[in-house]
């Protein structure tokens, strides 16, 4: 019988490419969703494990509530807990952002580890909780953690919920035997599997569709979301990987950047894709009236620098070039109709960004 795995929050971004990857090397795959009578959003993967003949089933668990985990976690070897709040334009509730972050992580770890055939534990945390509120610019590895009181509310949410699961892990009794690791992924870009939206697209799209006037002076450090699911499957499998942060990420990657990518690329197409820098003035007056444009301004000419060397080193991961990535991702954008070619039909769908729950 294949080793089964949960995995938290299906429907997201990151979690529908660790579930196909997952399948891909044989494992059986159980995978939570919030409503089991809402099929759309899993079609796709429900459809490709048809296709090929793999193991997944459904189950139903909210991180907001303790029925359901003690059943999703049942017979599962090993746990991914990918889902987590992502929110598109900053949070109304910031204190409910990070409750639902800390306690659906708590909420995981107490099922997994009253069934005692869990043996190990991976989280998906974020470059979120080691990189952010530092008063200096040194390149941050696993060793960092973002500094909560100087924080946005994502950032610190990701920096709890990790430090809660640390803390949890650590206070289990030897003999239970629960091995914790932690991936923590930059921004994420990639091909969609589906025509949701995760928060991290809406760069991309408002790029490739026009949508923005010009390009803020904001940056990320990216990774693939095809090779964070490997990291994913190497932190599972790596014994050596047992109770350590891994930090995925490259090189950080201005928005200009990216958009030069796009326009030499699409620019024959027909495509408008804009290159000119806004000023910070003009950006910080937009975001008074654009809530997902409000989300960079703390990040305004910031420089993520890290390193993914233990990555490399312990799990063997490497990442693909970022501008495969940046196209791969626009291609998805036009094949899912969430971004109209010049002479296309009617979009698909409307573009609206969904947040994730990854």
């Amino acid at each position: 019988m294949n080793t089964r795995v949960l995995v938290t929050g299906a429907t997201g971004f990151v979690a529908g490419h660790v579930i196909v990857e997952l399948l891909a090397h044989g494992y059986a795959v159980r995978a939570t969703v919030r409503d089991l009578a809402e099929t759309k959003k899993r079609a796709h993967l429900a459809d490709h494990a048809a296709r090929t003949g793999a193991d997944l089933d459904f189950v139903a668990a909210d991180l907001t509530r303790d029925d359901g985990w003690a059943a999703a976690v049942a017979g599962c070897a090993k746990v991914l807990h990918v889902a987590s709040p992502f929110p598109a334009t900053p949070p109304a509730d910031e204190d409910e952002l990070i409750r639902t972050a800390v306690d659906g992580t708590l909420r995981v770890l107490r099922a997994c580890a009253d069934e005692p055939g869990v043996g190990r534990v991976v989280v998906t945390s974020s470059l979120a909780a080691i990189a952010h509120g530092h008063r200096d610019d040194a390149v941050r590895t696993e060793a960092d953690w973002t500094v909560v009181e100087r924080s946005p509310a994502y950032q610190r949410s990701k920096t709890l919920a990790e430090r809660a699961a640390w803390e949890f892990a650590g206070a289990l009794p030897a003999a239970r035997g629960l091995e914790l690791v932690v991936v923590n992924p930059g921004m994420v870009l990639g091909p969609l599997l589906s025509p949701e939206l995760s928060t991290s697209h809406e760069p991309v799209r408002r790029l490739l569709s026009g949508a923005a006037p010009g390009v803020p002076r904001v940056g990320w450090s990216t990774v693939d979301v095809r090779d964070l699911a490997v990291a994913h499957r190497l932190a599972l499998e790596k014994p050596q990987a047992a109770g350590k942060r891994f930090l995925c990420a490259g090189s950080h990657l201005w928005m200009g950047e990216m958009a030069e990518v796009l326009a030499a690329e699409y620019g024959p197409q027909g495509f408008r894709v804009p290159t000119r820098p806004l000023p910070d003035w003009l950006v910080r007056a937009v975001a008074l009236f654009d809530r997902g444009i409000r989300l960079t301004v703390p990040t305004l000419g910031r420089i993520e620098r890290v390193s993914a060397e233990r990555a490399r080193r312990e799990l063997g991961w490497s990442m693909r070039p970022v501008e495969e990535t940046i196209r791969d991702t626009a291609e998805s954008l036009l094949r899912q109709g969430v971004v109209v070619r010049p002479d296309g039909p009617a979009a698909k769908a409307s573009g609206r960004v969904v947040p994730a729950r990854a």
